[in-house]
């Protein structure tokens, strides 16, 4: 049987508990919330932390609501609550498509939203719909609070702007009305990583593409975005040419790497598609 290597533990009680809990326990320290990524890796001693900081107890992590304008969703809300949450998929019906098609319902239950972005795996479903919505990540630290952009959140993969002793606190999504927003993924089983993804956001106004979201995962898509095809989109009347284009231009700039999911080719076709039939499900809802 795998086990990990001996660690601390400790359960932070308040956000401003944890952060001390992360200095007094410094780089090494981690924090575990569902823990569907973290555990397996410790098992497997590709993580070795020395500390896990729990943060199950922190309720004023998890809320979804609608505050000033903006939809707010906090890190520790489980992935369960995000697609059983009116006011998020009656705004952005996107969330619903995704987290349908997130591993399956145990996972579901209890893995969150900020685990899953914290993590950074290339093929995250939930960093291409935030990238789409241009959400921003709103990030606590010893010296306060800071905003961050998504699309510059993940610098890499298995990298992202949290910096040591710093906790990802919760993700504002403008609540534009009159949006269409839609997530479609080909995977080889229910519940799989992506073969490829995409979302799609839309905003039309006299007719024309107002502003247009494009996220994309596993296709290696920087920072999860499309922003070439999202600047071919704005201002042009939708339709099936115009998202045909904007899914050429899409996988055109995206560097998919082959692995036993599919050679690069094969990816760099469904990038093109996805966004596609994304961008079209998105119009329909409008």
């Amino acid at each position: 049987m795998q086990v990990p290597a001996q660690f601390e533990y400790a359960r932070a009680q308040s956000v401003s508990h944890a952060l001390s809990l992360l200095d007094r326990y410094g780089p090494e320290a981690r924090v575990v919330a569902g823990g569907h990524s973290l555990i397996p890796m410790m098992k497997l001693r590709l993580a070795q932390p020395e500390a896990l900081i729990d943060i199950n107890d922190l309720s004023e992590l998890s809320r979804i609501e609608v505050e000033g304008g903006e939809l707010v969703i906090g890190a520790l809300v489980r992935h369960a609550e995000l697609l059983a949450s009116a006011p998020a998929t009656g705004l952005f019906p996107i969330f619903q498509d995704a987290e349908r098609v997130i591993a399956d319902p145990i996972v579901r239950n209890r893995g969150t939203v900020g685990g899953s972005l914290c993590q950074g795996d290339p093929s995250e479903d939930l960093s291409a719909v935030f990238a789409a919505l241009r959400a921003t990540a709103i990030i606590e630290g010893g010296d306060g609070r800071r905003s961050v952009p998504i699309r510059d959140f993940h610098e890499g993969p298995y990298e992202t702007a949290v910096q040591a002793g710093e906790l990802l606190i919760e993700l504002r999504v403008p609540a534009t009305p009159g949006t269409g927003s839609a997530y479609v993924k080909v995977e080889r089983r229910v519940g799989d990583w992506a073969v490829a993804a995409a979302g799609a956001v839309l905003s039309v106004a006299g007719g024309v593409i107002e502003r247009a979201g494009i996220g994309l995962t596993a296709v290696g898509a920087e920072h999860f975005c499309a922003p070439e095809a999202e600047e071919y989109l704005t201002g042009r009347e939708p339709g099936e040419e115009a998202f045909a284009e904007a899914g050429r231009i899409a996988a055109e700039h995206c560097s998919p790497q082959p692995d036993q999911r599919g050679p690069a080719d094969y990816k760099r076709h469904l990038a093109a598609e996805l966004t596609a039939r994304a961008l079209r499900t998105a119009m329909e809802r409008i």
